[in-house]
């Protein structure tokens, strides 16, 4: 083979390696875009549902899509195309009203025209205690091996979607609330943990939350790691890593 001819395999070895690398990245890119995008739990405002150290992915068809569909809401439409609602109880990744950017995950508690009110720590919807049992309480170790122990609830919405809630404290914060008129074009998103929880309880903070800011629903754990450890730290996944978490649907 001559020099030139060497050059030009080289050449043409060069270019299809970085064809297949633009593709590759193409392909994440819609799919990222258009069907699911992966999340990190980095707070406990959803336990035990979600746990710090939780991997997920979020089904981005599955409200349709708004400009907040692509990183920094670069997409330039209004509302939502081929959209769909929430339905009560979806576990939801929505851009904070307040600031359009920063992503949180909340369950959708209130539907636009819905009455919502926390009374000494139990949910009404429309005037009407949302019904719940105390069941075995959540167990958690801290970095420092206690054990603590949390009072855990299982609640049912009206449209028979069932989930576990915890009671830090029975004088939360947020135990007793005005009520929540939810608008038009708006949900009422809260945490499971529901004194330990920043959602729309708090006006200031979150609010009430536009459709258009719904970026997707919740659909499948793939990942778990404790939250003292790193997940890029794979050689500690045999003590690290949370397997009965793993594939969990939400």
């Amino acid at each position: 083979m001559s020099v030139s001819e060497e050059k030009k395999s080289k050449d043409g070895g060069l270019y299809d390696t970085a064809k297949v690398l633009a593709q590759a990245l193409i392909l994440a890119l819609i799919v990222r875009t258009l069907l699911f995008q992966p999340f990190n739990i980095p707070s406990g405002s959803m336990m035990d549902t979600l746990l710090i150290g939780d991997y997920l992915f979020v089904s981005k068809y599955s409200y349709g899509y708004s400009r907040y569909s692509v990183p920094y809401g670069l997409l330039p439409i209004e509302g939502r195309i081929w959209a769909s609602e929430p339905k009560r109880g979806d576990i939801a990744v929505f851009k904070l009203p307040r600031d359009n950017s920063t992503d949180y995950i909340k369950r959708v508690i209130g539907l636009p025209g819905d009455e919502i009110q926390m009374i000494d720590g139990v949910l009404h919807i429309n005037g009407t205690a949302v019904p719940r049992e105390r069941i075995d309480d959540f167990i958690s170790t801290d970095p420092f091996g206690s054990v603590r122990r949390v009072a855990r609830y299982r609640e049912t919405l009206p449209n028979g979607v069932s989930y576990d809630t915890l009671d830090l404290t029975p004088r939360g914060t947020w135990d007793n609330t005005r009520v929540y008129k939810v608008p038009p074009g708006h949900y009422f998103m809260m945490g499971d943990n529901r004194d330990n929880s920043t959602d729309s309880r708090v006006l200031s903070a979150v609010g009430y939350v536009p459709f258009e800011n719904f970026v997707g629903r919740a659909e499948m754990l793939f990942f778990s790691v404790d939250e003292q450890a790193s997940a890029w730290m794979f050689w500690k996944w045999p003590w690290t890593v949370r397997g009965s978490r793993i594939f969990r649907m939400l």
